[in-house]
Order: C-alpha cells, then structure tokens, then sequence
C-alpha cells in the first residue's frame, strides 16, 4: 500500500544521514518528473542548491513523499505557506516518478496536502505545473490563459488532473534562454541605449553574495514589492512583507548553497533609493547554466529603460567574473511584454513553459 509520510527536512547537507537521504530521494523524485515533461534537464537543481531556498522561517515549507510498499520513494510533495498572520494563500506542489503515474498516487498525495489546506484555513491555492509548450499557442487542443496570453495542451496529464479537481489555469510563465557567449557588440549596443534613457539620475551598483548593510532595507522593499508589483494575472496575492532581519536570515542560508547570488541594483540618485534589481544564482558547477530569479523596477520608477540596464549589466558581468556557463535561464509571465522584449532584445530565446494554477475555497 501507498502511504504518505511527512519528511523532517534538514537544515543541512550535513546533518542526520536519514534526514539527508530522504531530501536527496524527494529532490530526485521532484527532477524526474519535471525532465520527463519539458526534457530540460538544464532546469533542475541539485539537493544542496535547493535546501537553502526551504528554510525561510517567515515562509515554511512542509515537504512530503510517498513511498511504495518496498519503501521506494515514488511522489514528492511540498506545502509552503507563510506564517504572517491573517495570511490567505498557500502554494501545493505534486511530482510522481513516471512509472508510478496513473496509479493513484499523484490523488494520494494532492488529496493529503489539500486537506492540510483547508484544516489550516487557507482560502487561496496555487500550484506551478511544468509543460511541454513552448511558446505561444492558440485554438483547439490548447486551453487558453485568462490573461490573453500563453496556454497549455489539453491533453497534458497536470492539466487533466488539476482541471478535474477543480484548479483554475491562471497564467503561463515562459522559460528563456540566453546562450553564452553573447553577442557583445549587441550588449553594448543596448547598454549605451539604457545608459541614456536612464539618464544621470540612476547609478548602477553589483556585488556577490549578501546584501551590503547600506542597502538592505530597500532589498528588502523590493523583495516586498516582487509581491505586489510583479504581474499575476487576476491572481493577486496578499503582499509578502520582507524585513531586514529577514533578508538577513535567508542570506545567511543561501551563502551555504554550492550557488552564488550575484545582485545588480539601480539607484535613483536624487533619492538614494534602490528603484531596481535582478538577482542571478551562478552555479559553482561551470558547466550549469546561471538562473536569473528575481527582477523588478518599482513602478514609480519605469519608462527609464532600468529593466533594459539590469539585464545587459547582468549579463556583462557573467561573462566577464564567471565566465564559462553555457547560458542563463529565467522565467518571465508571457503578458509582461517589457520584460520579454528586454529578453528578446538581448539574445534569449523561450525553451518551454510553466502553467500557474489557483484554487479558491
């Protein structure tokens, strides 16, 4: 008999010998079923980088798997949440090893977490499903995006499966790729076009690792903001307040990961307030691609080419502290159209997608 079991996640690589082997069991689990739907294995990440990104007090994640009766791990779960009071939203996560699909499990295991959902009271649901779309489409066999732009195939398992237990499709994020080297005479090019659209009242600054004391309080606004300003379609989430002990905290956690967080920021001058930031993990591995994660320019702050000046800094200063990565890869909402003409501008190119699903109670 399938059973589900909760797992006690380790707050290292090196802690119990159980706890570890357990994470790396549902870390493969979680891999395995996201290649087999996209066949990129260049997205995923390994146990040591992923960890880090789990252990944010102010955002818990539960992690869950079910094992086979021969004590085989055969489905991943994840329940994240955030723990501010009054908070409504949760995020569900649901992976099954492909020989183990269309037995039950995945139902096991979504019926389990759904449950915790509602016994905790929370009142919004989203979930993140891998596809194989690349691109746009449109018309029969597809089922569309509200907000007008991207779908998903019908036909795809994740999308029957939510479909049938009452998920909404919300929005699609499209997944790019920019390959190293890149054309630097084109680099330069935008760079000088953003350099002077921003004009002498924007400074752009970049470091490694943790934030500098000087800027914290306004990374922290702008990870605050990346919940309120970011697109989401009309699945808007409460905002996600991010204080300086906090960022401190989650610092602290990634400086442990075999990834470095390289952060390009922009300061609106006349103010000394970061209006502006993207954050690119940098494998230690040279033969992984860098993953470009957070990006925003606060809204008061656009129609100054900022996202244009993050991006081509971004890349310039890839290639010139670690060079050798084969390409960056990021996510982008297919509506957010300034974003995607940056990425389209400087070289990337959309590799597959991601379909976001909300559930309301």
């Amino acid at each position: 008999m399938y059973r589900v079991i909760e797992l006690d996640v380790p707050t290292t690589m090196t802690d119990d010998p159980g706890r570890v082997r357990a994470f790396r069991e549902w870390v493969a689990v979680q891999n395995a079923a996201e290649v087999d739907v996209t066949g990129l294995p260049e997205l995923l990440w390994t146990p040591e980088e992923q960890l880090p990104y789990l252990l944010d007090p102010e955002a818990p994640s539960r992690l869950f798997a079910v094992r086979a009766p021969d004590g085989t791990t055969v489905a991943a779960g994840a329940y994240d949440t955030k723990t501010a009071p009054g908070t409504p939203n949760c995020w569900i996560a649901i992976a099954v090893t492909p020989d183990h699909q269309r037995r039950g499990v995945g139902t096991l295991l979504a019926d389990h977490l759904e449950a915790i959902a509602r016994d905790q009271g929370r009142t919004q649901w989203k979930t993140y499903a891998m596809t194989r779309q690349v691109g746009p489409a449109a018309g029969a066999g597809y089922l569309q995006a509200p907000t007008g732009h991207g779908a998903v195939p019908e036909d795809e398992a994740a999308v029957r499966f939510l479909s049938g237990r009452g998920w909404r499709f919300g929005q699609v994020n499209r997944i790019s790729r920019l390959r190293l080297p890149a054309d630097q005479s084109l680099v330069r090019t935008l760079l000088d076009r953003a350099s002077l659209a921003a004009g002498a009242e924007y400074r752009v600054h970049a470091w490694i690792g943790p934030t500098p004391p000087a800027w914290q309080q306004d990374i922290a606004l702008l990870h605050t903001r990346m919940s309120t300003d970011a697109p989401e379609g009309d699945m808007e989430e409460p905002e996600d307040v991010w204080t300086t002990d906090r960022l401190v905290e989650h610092e602290s956690h990634l400086a442990r990961s075999p990834r470095t967080m390289l952060t390009v920021a922009v300061e609106h001058v006349p103010s000394t307030i970061l209006a502006g930031f993207t954050q690119l993990a940098v494998a230690h591995n040279i033969a992984q691609p860098v993953f470009q994660g957070d990006t925003l320019v606060l809204r008061e702050h656009r129609g100054h080419r900022l996202g244009w000046l993050l991006k081509v800094i971004g890349i310039e200063t890839i290639e010139r502290d670690h060079a050798g990565h084969p390409s960056i890869i990021t996510f982008n909402a297919e509506e957010n159209r300034p974003m995607l003409d940056v990425n389209e501008a400087v070289g990337f190119v959309g590799v597959g997608s991601e379909g976001i699903w909300e559930r309301r109670i």
